[in-house]
C-alpha cells in the first residue's frame, strides 16, 4: 500500500487520490527499483537492482530491444528519449515515479473520457489497459494530443474499484492482471505495443 502522504504530495493534481490509489493497485508495483521486461507476451527475468543507479543501467542494458516499464507506478522508460543516457535514476526516486506515471495515465484517462464523453467505470477500465497497452481505439495514446487539463477526472464508481483492483488467484503471479483485450494486443505486432520499441536485436534474456 502506497502511502497517502506520498500520493498526495507526488501524485498529478488532476487524479482524485482514489483514482491513484487504484491505478497504481491494478498497474503498479511496490518495488520503486521494479524494472519489468517484455516482448510481446513474454516477461522476462532481469536481476533484481539494488540501487537506483543499478536499476537505470538495467533499464539502459534493455531499452531499445524491448519494452522496459519501471518502478512504482511501471512507467514505460523510452517516451520522449533518444539516447539510452537519458535514463537516469531519478526515475526510481518513489516521488518522481509517482509523478511522472500519474501524469501520463492522466493524459490516457483524459482521451478515453472524451471518447465515452463521461467519466463512466467503463472509461476507468479502458483507461487502465490503454496504460498497459499504449493504445486505445487504434491511437497510440502516450504521444496522442492531450486532452484539457481542466476536464473532470471524477473517480469511478465503488464497484469499478473493487473489479480493477481484484486479481484472480491464477493470475496472482503476474507483474499485474491480463485481460483478453491485453492479450490481443500482446499477440501483435510486437514493434506496436506499449513504447514500440526496435526488437530486431533482441539478446538472449532468461525467461521467466
Amino acid at each position: 500500500m502506497i502511502d497517502a502522504a506520498l500520493i498526495d504530495q507526488c501524485a498529478d493534481p488532476s487524479l482524485q487520490p482514489a483514482i491513484v490509489e487504484e491505478f497504481i493497485a491494478a498497474v503498479g508495483s511496490e518495488d520503486p527499483l521494479s524494472v519489468t521486461v517484455r516482448s510481446g507476451s513474454k516477461t522476462f527475468l532481469v536481476p533484481g537492482a539494488k540501487s537506483p543507479q543499478g536499476a537505470a543501467k538495467l533499464v539502459q542494458d534493455y531499452l531499445g530491444k524491448a519494452v522496459v516499464r519501471v518502478g512504482i507506478t511501471q512507467y514505460p522508460v523510452g517516451i520522449g528519449i533518444s539516447d539510452k543516457s537519458q535514463v537516469t535514476a531519478d526515475v526510481f526516486d518513489a516521488c518522481n515515479n509517482i509523478k511522472i506515471g500519474t501524469a501520463l495515465f492522466a493524459r490516457v484517462y483524459r482521451i478515453v473520457t472524451k471518447w465515452y464523453d463521461t467519466p463512466v467505470p467503463e472509461a476507468f477500465q479502458d483507461a487502465i489497459e490503454a496504460y498497459l497497452s499504449g493504445y486505445f481505439d487504434g491511437e497510440y495514446v502516450f504521444t496522442a494530443e492531450n486532452q484539457s487539463e481542466s476536464d473532470d477526472l471524477a473517480a469511478p464508481s465503488q464497484a469499478a474499484l473493487e473489479e480493477s483492483a481484484h486479481v484472480p488467484e491464477h493470475e496472482s503471479a503476474e507483474p499485474y492482471p491480463k485481460s483478453k483485450l491485453r492479450k490481443q494486443l500482446w499477440a501483435l505486432d510486437p514493434n506496436q505495443a506499449d513504447i514500440g520499441v526496435d526488437l530486431s536485436e533482441i539478446g538472449d534474456f532468461n525467461r521467466e
